[in-house]
């Protein structure tokens, strides 16, 4: 990252980072399994499942329970989620004031998250951020492999003309984390969401070593202009 502005991409997760979503999708998540006879606290789910893509997650349910979910199980989850996102889900705090500081840098920026496209489209339209976006929008229905393996970070940065050392990427999750990691990027960990803005959550993140920890997003313009002095900025 010794090139100007231009010269990097800010790679956001969706869920937790752009949009105030986990506490709404690990409850709807939880209230569609208990239908299905499994039922888990919001911690268990939250445990198991944050930052992991819908098809782990039914793999997941197989694997450790023993319960094939039913085929509409993941029509009926998506369709009840948007139903609550167009009565509950907020925009991060100061999350376009940041988008268009980042663009008024010059540093361009996009999004790469486990969900499935059509739930990251309607959660940035609702939030009314879709258009600061444009085209550049990656699921992990993109890849092979979904966090926190690489694939979905490295699919993005080489889709957009970046090498893994020109991007930062901004995550709220430990799987988001290690991905990141595992692609050879710096990783900056967002606690300003709700479900991260306690010390227990923060010191799980703070265990993995990212670059940086904070809060309020509109320090994030400040953390990636200054990406050197980063490992000083885990104050949060």
């Amino acid at each position: 990252m010794s090139g100007g502005e231009g010269d990097l991409l800010v790679i956001f997760d969706c869920d937790g980072v752009l949009v105030d979503s986990e506490p709404i999708a690990l409850s709807n998540l939880r209230d569609c399994l208990s239908e299905q006879g499994l039922t888990l606290s919001t911690g268990a789910v939250s445990d198991r499942f944050l930052g992991r893509s819908l098809a782990f997650v039914i793999s997941a349910i197989a694997e450790e329970f023993g319960k094939a979910l039913p085929p509409q199980f993941a029509e009926n989850l998506r369709r009840r989620l948007f139903e609550r996102f167009e009565r509950e889900l907020q925009p991060t705090p100061h999350m376009a004031e940041t988008l268009k500081m980042l663009k008024r840098h010059g540093i361009r920026f996009c999004v790469a998250s486990s969900s499935y496209p059509d739930r990251i489209e309607r959660s940035l339209e609702v939030t009314g951020l879709l258009s600061q976006f444009d085209d550049n929008i990656f699921s992990a229905a993109m890849v092979e492999n979904g966090k926190p393996a690489p694939d979905l970070f490295l699919h993005a940065a080489e889709t957009l003309g970046y090498k893994p050392a020109q991007c930062v990427v901004v995550e709220d999750t430990a799987t988001g984390i290690r991905a990141a990691q595992a692609a050879g990027m710096p990783v900056f960990a967002f606690c300003g969401g709700t479900h991260a803005n306690n010390d227990d959550y923060k010191a799980s993140l703070r265990a993995l070593r990212p670059d940086a920890m904070f809060d309020l997003m509109t320090d994030l313009l400040h953390l990636v202009r200054r990406p050197g002095r980063a490992k000083d900025n885990m104050h949060a």
